[in-house]
């Protein structure tokens, strides 16, 4: 998630997580040996880092702004959305509301356009909570004040944060809002860590039931002795399989104990592997407790995917599921080897193949993406578009810095080639939209400041009447959402598939 820094860092300048400053002793931590030459490396970077998560460590170098209000306002259409659903009313956290991210649209009870995302009201500490919103029309040009589902209310809250939850929808138009249920307790990152919990409304989002757990398996990358929940995020709306259910792919971190890497320079080191869930009886309207939930690619069967540097540690997080024509899954997952990777289910995500990089078509070059989020998504008319950042990340300093630059937010055009090696081919990257590196408090991304320029990540998707939005949150702070035009798409141009019906390569050399 950005800038947020594991516990078993080799910089021992950091305490386990910004959120240990709340009232929760934190865990003992294992003592690394450091020679003095290294000691000073590391306090010089300390300094540097510091300033980029604590404004006024290494001098907040923000403008004086008088008007607040009138600032926002302006800087929401600086990445020029279409729709714009939640405007924050201060940056400075004032009104712990300035860090928004996982923003899910979704079609709710009516075909209305409804929303949750997760909320930090403790920034720069870390006190997520969910919230809640609904269109007041058709589009989604305009949205009800939010509301409040689960976790904290306030930074001084000793409510256990509630964090990444994600919707479905029964027949009856009962909501689940289901997410990752901290317990005061965290592997590589407290935010990550926590039960499967969940809620439900039967009234629109008006109100909703009490939590309830959904127990989850023991699984072979989890804390052997099991005082750990799983370290584990769904980042995306769960989609219908073909027997009704709902179905979903999730990131799961391996507890220390289990990694390749017992000790990290960067988050971007924590091992992790991409697994599947199976919601299977929600239009039964079940209580959340009662939900029967099947798993797939999962433990030993998990996807994983090298590390650039170390082969043997995997990084594959992040899955996005669209269905092909034949109806079977296509899967992309953001990875740390400087390209986006992807898998293809021919049994609706009972099985997966072994994940490999996704290229422009078949032996062609692959598609650059740093650790950031690079969703697919489908358009009306059956096509598809693969948002990403075009870059491979930051792999030259120490540590490593391959979570970005996470702008500008390119799109490539996806078109199905049913008789092709890898069933997905794209056109070049074009730049969809661009923040100029201006963070919401009036920023650039050289000075330090607690706030993101990311953009076009943890996002959703809608297609309605013709219209497909991109719903995201601008720098993880503003909520809008972007039209993608079919103007803007004419230019984006795919290779058709023109490989002969035969076994024979023209390519080789003859005899």
């Amino acid at each position: 998630m950005g800038r947020t820094w594991p516990a078993r860092l080799q910089l021992r300048t950091f305490t386990r997580h910004a959120d240990s400053r709340r009232r929760h002793r934190p865990s003992p931590r294992r003592r690394v040996a450091l020679s003095p030459r290294r000691w000073v490396a590391y306090a010089a970077r300390a300094v540097l880092l510091l300033g980029l998560v604590l404004p006024g460590v290494a001098g907040y170098a923000g403008p004086p702004i008088a008007d607040v209000g009138a600032h926002l306002e302006r800087e929401v259409q600086r990445s020029r959305p279409d729709y714009v659903v939640y405007v924050p009313r201060h940056y400075d956290g004032t009104f712990h509301d300035n860090h928004n991210e996982h923003f899910l649209v979704f079609e709710g009870p009516g075909d209305r356009l409804m929303a949750v995302w997760t909320q930090n009201v403790a920034k720069p500490g870390c006190a997520n909570r969910i919230l809640f919103s609904r269109a007041q029309d058709d589009r989604g040009s305009r949205w009800v004040p939010p509301s409040h589902v689960v976790g904290p209310r306030t930074g001084e809250d000793p409510t256990y944060m509630a964090s990444w939850g994600f919707p479905m929808v029964s027949r009856s138009g009962r909501i689940y809002v289901i997410y990752t249920q901290n317990q005061n307790s965290g592997g590589w990152i407290k935010m990550h860590s926590g039960t499967m919990d969940g809620v439900y409304s039967a009234d629109g989002g008006a109100t909703w039931s009490r939590p309830q757990t959904i127990p989850m398996p023991t699984s072979p990358y989890d804390d052997p002795a099991g005082r750990i929940p799983p370290e584990w995020i769904v980042w995306q709306i769960p989609m219908r399989d073909l027997s009704g259910g709902y179905l979903v792919g999730y990131t799961h971190w391996l507890h220390p104990e289990r990694a390749h890497l017992k000790t990290v320079e960067s988050w971007t080191q924590i091992e992790s592997v991409v697994e599947f869930m199976r919601f299977e009886n929600v239009d039964d309207d079940p209580e959340v407790k009662n939900l029967k939930v099947t798993y797939s690619a999962w433990g030993k069967k998990a996807l994983r995917v090298p590390h650039f540097k170390y082969p043997l540690l995997s990084i594959a997080q992040e899955p996005s599921l669209v269905r092909l024509p034949d109806r079977r899954l296509f899967c992309t997952m953001r990875t740390n080897s400087g390209c986006i990777w992807y898998s293809v289910s021919a049994d609706d995500g009972r099985t997966w193949c072994n994940p490999r990089p996704l290229l422009r078509k078949d032996h062609g070059p692959p598609i650059l993406q740093p650790v950031g989020c690079c969703p697919i998504y489908p358009l009306g008319d059956g096509r598809y578009v693969l948002l990403h950042h075009n870059n491979r990340g930051n792999a030259t300093t120490q540590p490593e810095a391959t979570w970005g630059p996470r702008r500008p937010a390119f799109i490539a055009l996806g078109e199905f080639r049913p008789h092709a090696d890898q069933p997905l081919w794209f056109s070049r990257s074009k730049q969809l939209m661009d923040n100029d590196g201006m963070r919401a408090d009036g920023t650039t991304e050289t000075q330090p400041s607690d706030l993101t320029c990311d953009i076009g990540v943890y996002s959703s998707f809608t297609t309605r009447d013709g219209e497909n939005v991109l719903w995201h949150p601008d720098r993880k702070f503003f909520l809008v959402g972007k039209r993608i035009a079919p103007e803007f798409l004419t230019d984006l141009t795919v290779d058709e598939d023109v490989s002969p019906s035969t076994d024979q390569n023209p390519d080789s050399p003859t005899q």
